[in-house]
């Protein structure tokens, strides 16, 4: 969804609505609204001075990465700021960002071309000092500008442009991560497409108010009656959602493309969008996966925007893999070096770097979720029917059996194994931690002995019984290092839990000592510590600030402690970045981040 940074200060600024105004009215028309769902419209004095030439005093410029730029101190009506936002987003839609030898002949033949395309089109209305009725030499920009090129510029094409006399109102800028990929032209071409289907139905008599859902049938629609009947794989999912295109509704949730909400058992669907079958096909089929691989009960606290931005990577990864429909040519979050990967080793990836990723697009828009959480009037939250897990399981699973039966082809692998996974319930992560211990201390081997003998049995008294003992040297080197954020934001409740988890292991998996070290903005070393005192009363040093790496530091070079001893780091993910060279695990709370990409086993403390 496109953003527009705004100062609201006072809200009876009789300006500031007036533009507002205009920009609701350009952002929801059908020919510009796939532009607006991509570009970015500003009315800031201080984005404005910093973005803008000084000397510029036009109406608005805008910028090759999808940027429009109002001037905070001109004053005009809604429907002059209509054609401003207009003639800049067409500069875009037209592909008039060409690099020409003489620029300035070039902008102003863009500006002729897009005054004529506005006069003809009848929108907004043209502020005083633009002229519009200029004639041209030309029909198209291309003949424009050589004539210009030849004959010079006249007086009166001057004025054609957002763009005071002698300026320019088209900016070339490095393109930023979010616009790289974006093909201005086919995005005016889908706006186009609608706005044709919008004046038939106006002409048709159709009345566009009641929803796209009592119309015909729609791409979207499509889509989902083809998913039912001809995959199975997503078929028994599909039948328990129904297609919602109204309008008023995507605009009011601010949807760019579609999203999905599982508790209402809804699929929302721009059709300002101009989605096309095969595109269609795919987006219903990427929110549906959304559903029904649980991504929105697997969040576990984790944020929600990039969690969303994660699990997109995967589906739409699986997606274009089967080649179930087409990737939209509106955007959306793809990368074959990602291929393998799951969603929560993902999210660990990018959420090191906040700045970057928080500028992705999902298919609801920009900084939006397509995994929807509308409230409680649905039917999960009345109580009807069977649990929303269950459901959905078992619809995954059932599609699943179907596909594998028919003989519909491969499936990714990952796709498989996730759904697989659906059937049986989360590890816990006191269990996947007691799996770290087995697989670091292996069971003592017992030896018997007669040197020692046990109690003889009443029954036989005159025969020894030898007793087992645990091997010479066993336990030489049976241990691991904690280390342990004794920070002032770290909780009690979750380091009572930790080190009770660990101290019970310790003793269940004959470790003798182990290792620990507090950490806070100092660290203090604890030394070798009984898995009783562990679990008994522990005097917490330290409720400072968090720097964990000198403590790691300390068990990787300390003389006394094995070379090969694993760590354990119990952190609330408020830390440094940690390098840890040794074999290890993290333990974090549920719903906590590190800022770091961990290469050990993370447990995530309930």
């Amino acid at each position: 969804m496109a953003r527009s940074r705004r100062k609201t200060n006072n809200p009876q600024d009789v300006a500031e609505q007036n533009f507002l105004k205009g920009y609701y009215q350009v952002k929801y028309h059908p020919m510009f609204a796939p532009l607006m769902t991509r570009a970015h419209v500003y009315r800031d004095a201080f984005v404005w001075e910093t973005s803008v030439p000084a000397s510029y005093d036009g109406w608005a410029v805008v910028t090759s990465n999808g940027s429009v730029y109002a001037n905070p101190k001109r004053r005009a009506e809604p429907e002059e700021w209509v054609y401003i936002i207009a003639h800049c987003l067409l500069h875009l839609g037209l592909g008039h960002f060409q690099a020409k030898q003489r620029p300035v002949e070039w902008n102003t033949a863009c500006d002729c071309f897009t005054a004529k395309f506005l006069k003809d089109l009848k929108l907004g209305r043209v502020p005083s000092d633009i002229n519009s009725d200029a004639g041209f030499p030309g029909n198209t920009e291309d003949k424009i500008y050589r004539a210009f090129c030849d004959n010079g510029i006249p007086p009166e094409a001057q004025e054609c442009g957002t763009a005071s006399s002698q300026q320019q109102d088209m900016l070339f800028r490095e393109s930023s991560y979010s616009s790289r990929n974006i093909d201005w032209t086919v995005l005016f071409g889908i706006g186009l497409s609608a706005a044709i289907t919008s004046a038939i139905n106006v002409a048709a008599g159709v009345d566009e108010s009641l929803g796209v859902s009592n119309q015909a049938m729609t791409p979207a629609r499509r889509a989902l009656n083809w998913i039912i009947s001809s995959y199975p794989l997503l078929g028994a999912m599909a039948a328990n959602f129904q297609i919602v295109e109204d309008p008023k509704l995507y605009i009011q949730l601010g949807i760019s493309i579609a999203a999905v909400d599982a508790e209402s058992k809804e699929v929302f669907i721009n059709p300002a969008a101009g989605l096309d079958d095969h595109e269609a096909r795919f987006v219903v089929a990427h929110e549906l996966l959304h559903v029904g691989l649980r991504h929105d009960a697997r969040q576990r606290g984790r944020d929600a925007f990039l969690w969303n931005v994660a699990c997109d990577y995967v589906i739409n990864g699986w997606l274009v893999e089967m080649g179930l429909g087409e990737l939209p040519k509106v955007g959306a979050l793809y990368d074959p070096d990602l291929k393998g990967e799951s969603a929560e080793s993902i999210y660990d990836r990018i959420a090191t770097d906040l700045r970057r990723y928080r500028k992705l697009w999902t298919l609801a828009g920009s900084g939006s979720c397509d995994i929807l959480k509308r409230g409680k009037d649905n039917w999960w939250a009345r109580g009807e029917g069977t649990s929303l897990d269950d459901l959905y399981r078992r619809c995954m699973g059932q599609g699943l059996a179907y596909h594998e039966c028919d003989g519909r082809g491969l499936l990714p692998a990952g796709l498989v194994e996730e759904i697989r996974a659906l059937s049986q319930p989360p590890i816990p992560w006191d269990v996947e931690l007691a799996e770290w211990f087995d697989d670091h201390f292996a069971p003592l081997e017992k030896l018997r002995t007669y040197a020692r003998p046990s109690r003889r049995q009443s029954s036989t008294p005159d025969i020894p019984r030898p007793r087992y003992f645990p091997a010479f040297g066993a336990e030489d080197g049976r241990t691991f290092g904690v280390v342990l954020d004794t920070s002032g934001s770290m909780d009690r409740a979750t380091l009572g839990k930790a080190l009770g988890a660990i101290a019970s292991y310790s003793i269940s998996r004959d470790v003798p000592m182990v290792r620990v070290v507090f950490c806070d903005a100092a660290t203090y070393d604890q030394g070798y510590m009984s898995p009783e005192d562990i679990a008994g009363h522990v005097k917490i040093k330290g409720r400072g600030g968090t720097v964990l790496q000198p403590g790691i530091n300390l068990l990787e070079k300390a003389e006394d402690f094995p070379k090969t001893g694993p760590i354990l780091v119990i952190t609330d993910g408020f830390c440094d970045r940690l390098r840890i060279k040794r074999d290890h695990g993290i333990l974090v709370p549920e719903g906590r981040t590190l800022p770091f990409v961990p290469r050990g086993k993370v447990f995530r403390i309930r």
